[in-house]
């Protein structure tokens, strides 16, 4: 539960990072809640069947927003469903096409810059380029002062309770850090997103709760 002083508080740094975000020709929005966040997700998905991929998200896990995009009669592509390396195949090539996708991010800096660490890449991959929009929902646990704290706060926190999770065999889910692995690592890609090429194809909703890792 955040009290009502932190919750003025990330108004008023979400609210700063926004106008950031703007330069950068990303959309920006401040939701309270999750479940805020939720109802402003599926106002950007907008009217008519809408395709909706995801990826790996404890964000988005924790709420009702898969079962909110299906009962609003969007095809929700449900990547969990796809299994033989035909199947896998033709999965990535909806979630490249779909209308939008949704994530979350490691790191936002207070300059509106997103850092996120991926294994395979497929999620950082889709932020880059293919979907005609992503949404990225991000609590406010994840605001960091710069670059180099992004990249700290994503190998030291996020990526330790990401592989506890995921059962890995890698130092970080065994001592809580980062041991600079190479074998098993799940750290493979880095990137950092400073600017959307296509003005307001990125869109970041900046939720006021802890959420994710």
């Amino acid at each position: 539960m955040t009290d009502s002083n932190k919750k003025i508080f990330y108004r008023n740094q979400a609210e700063s990072i926004i106008k950031k975000l703007q330069l950068r020709k990303m959309e920006g929005y401040y939701a309270d809640s999750m479940e805020e966040a939720c109802t402003k997700v599926l106002e950007l998905i907008g009217s008519g069947k809408k395709s909706v991929a995801y990826g790996g998200s404890m964000t988005i896990d924790g709420s009702d927003l898969k079962d909110r995009i299906k009962n609003a009669g969007h095809d929700l592509i449900i990547r969990e469903q796809y299994k033989t390396d035909e199947e896998v195949k033709e999965l990535k090539a909806k979630m490249i096409n779909a209308d939008t996708f949704l994530m979350s991010s490691n790191a936002i800096t207070l300059d509106g810059e997103l850092i996120n660490i991926d294994g395979r890449g497929n999620r950082v991959s889709y932020l880059i380029y293919g979907p005609d929009q992503v949404i990225v929902i991000a609590g406010m646990n994840k605001v960091v002062k710069d670059v180099d704290a992004g990249i700290d706060r994503t190998r030291n926190i996020a990526s330790p309770a990401n592989t506890v999770r995921l059962n890995c065999d890698t130092p970080c889910a065994r001592i809580g850090r980062c041991g600079d692995c190479l074998e098993h690592t799940i750290c493979c890609e880095i990137v950092i997103t400073r600017a959307s090429m296509i003005p307001g194809r990125i869109k970041v909703i900046l939720v006021g709760e802890e959420l994710g890792y």
